[in-house]
């Protein structure tokens, strides 16, 4: 027993095998010579009385097995050897068949090489014989599952096995009506994963126009379609179809407008907006996005400009007054502040213009002034908010006007450092005498105070405010001359 284990470990620890090299000429035959002798060697310490030993394979694997079924099945075409070599031929004068049987090999008889359905053959006595058919376990599908592919399933049918996950092809249904029936059939088995498989399938075989014609009378696909193509994100798609089926609730036109909320490129968010003027909104919420697209089409033409020109450095405003953020997806109002700030002079031809942006987006007078008022102010231009509450009438006579009343104009202009001189011209102008006096009060307009004492012959008031200013000043002089011509008038 021992000689037979130290022929067993010689064996295991030698190999006449070489490595392949692409220099081999025609190897595939010195193999098969090769691989035969290696396990005819098998027999010589293996005894011959074990007849539960397995077969094994030129390769050394175990007849049946999948790597074995694949090389035997391979090996067929290469029956033409016998003629390339005839020492092949000189053995035994027939070979063993191989008999057909399943495959039921264990582990621990694939590590023993044993086998209990099969005696051992020698590999010799099978490559003997030239009429020889090799059989390999069958490795193709069962043939029902082939069905799943290429069977001719009614629409039922087709529904039901996509129910249970099995792999139908959709291509059979070609016709308009096959692919309506499937749909219905799809949404009567209440499976979202069926009716949305269904849907992509039509949406990709269908044109537009019948597709959303058919959704239209099936509402339950239809809502699956929305949410599909909100999930992917094809906001064209469902732009079209939201503008074809006018009855849907305005909660879902408003939820789609919405979504340009999560769109961070300018121009595809211009694009969304575009296409979101179709959508059968009222005719004012049309007139809103309308409205939206236009001014974000004159924020990108703006936002340009003025880019390139603060790079160049070549306006004194930019370089003074550097721009915090960029004008893209600002409000209206946020875009008007900006251009009466860096565009106040500008024709009204241009898109920049502040009289522009007014005009086009019918911004009233009140808002208008506001704005600029505060822009202005912010820059100390006090002659353009002279000129901006200024009017002419058709007189040709001027006079001051304030949409927003003379009382916020003051708060304005106090609020951006206005001196005292040009505060207490826009006080005079508050009509509201006690509105007036406690404006000139707070912000001390002095001659604010005393002119409207005076004008009130209130000599009492006027006293006691003659004790709030300095001594000595001009304000004071003022007083004592008004009171002293008020005692003079008296008298007289």
């Amino acid at each position: 027993m021992s000689r037979v284990r130290a022929d067993e470990e010689e064996y295991w620890h030698s190999s006449k095998f070489r490595a392949f090299t692409f220099d081999d000429e025609d190897d595939e035959l010195s193999q098969l010579k090769e691989s035969k002798r290696a396990v005819n060697s098998l027999r010589d310490i293996v005894d011959d009385d074990d007849d539960d030993l397995e077969r094994v394979s030129w390769s050394g694997e175990p007849v049946g097995s999948i790597s074995w079924s694949i090389k035997e099945t391979a090996s067929g075409s290469t029956s033409s050897l016998d003629g390339r070599d005839s020492s092949l031929q000189k053995g035994s004068s027939s070979y063993a068949a191989l008999p057909k049987q399943p495959s039921s090999y264990s582990l621990s008889s694939l590590f023993k090489g044993r086998n209990k359905l099969s005696s051992f053959q020698s590999l010799s006595d099978a490559l003997t014989d030239t009429g020889v058919k090799n059989y390999a376990p069958e490795l193709r599908r069962p043939k029902a599952e082939y069905k799943d592919y290429s069977g001719d399933w009614s629409p039922k049918d087709t529904v039901r096995r996509m129910q249970r996950g099995k792999v139908c092809s959709l291509e059979r249904f070609r016709s308009l009506q096959d692919k309506l029936v499937l749909l219905d059939e799809a949404v009567a088995g209440h499976d979202g994963n069926v009716i949305t498989a269904v849907l992509i399938f039509l949406k990709r075989t269908l044109r537009r126009e019948i597709l959303f014609r058919e959704l239209e009378v099936r509402q339950v696909a239809l809502c699956h379609l929305i949410h599909f193509l909100r999930e992917t994100g094809e906001q064209k798609f469902l732009l079209d179809l939201l503008r074809t089926h006018c009855f849907f609730p305005l909660s879902l036109q408003l939820s789609q407008y919405r979504e340009h909320l999560n769109i961070q490129d300018v121009e595809k968010r211009r694009e969304f907006l575009k296409g979101c003027i179709g959508l059968p909104f009222s005719a004012e919420d049309t007139s809103h996005i309308q409205d939206h697209y236009t001014l974000l089409e004159r924020q990108i033409i703006i936002e340009a400009n003025d880019r390139h020109l603060e790079m160049a450095g070549q306006s004194e405003l930019f370089r003074k007054y550097p721009r915090k953020a960029s004008i893209l997806n600002m409000p209206l109002v946020t875009t008007l502040f900006y251009s009466c700030f860096y565009h106040y002079t500008e024709a009204e031809g241009m898109f920049s213009s502040p009289t522009n942006l007014k005009k086009t987006f019918k911004i009233p007078d009140k808002q208008y002034v506001l704005t600029a008022l505060a822009a202005r102010a912010k820059l100390r231009a006090w002659g353009d908010v002279d000129a901006l509450l200024t009017t002419k009438n058709w007189l040709g006579y001027t006079k001051k006007k304030a949409p927003i009343g003379f009382h916020r104009v003051v708060e304005i202009l106090q609020r951006n450092n206005a001196p005292v001189q040009v505060l207490q011209e826009y006080v005079r102008l508050v009509e509201d005498v006690e509105t007036r006096l406690n404006l000139a009060t707070k912000y001390k307009c002095h001659d604010v105070v005393i002119e409207t004492y005076r004008d009130l012959k209130d000599r009492m008031q006027l006293t006691a405010y003659k004790g709030k200013v300095e001594r000595g000043s001009a304000e004071e002089e003022k007083i004592n001359s008004i009171l002293s011509n008020t005692v003079r008038n008296a008298y007289s």
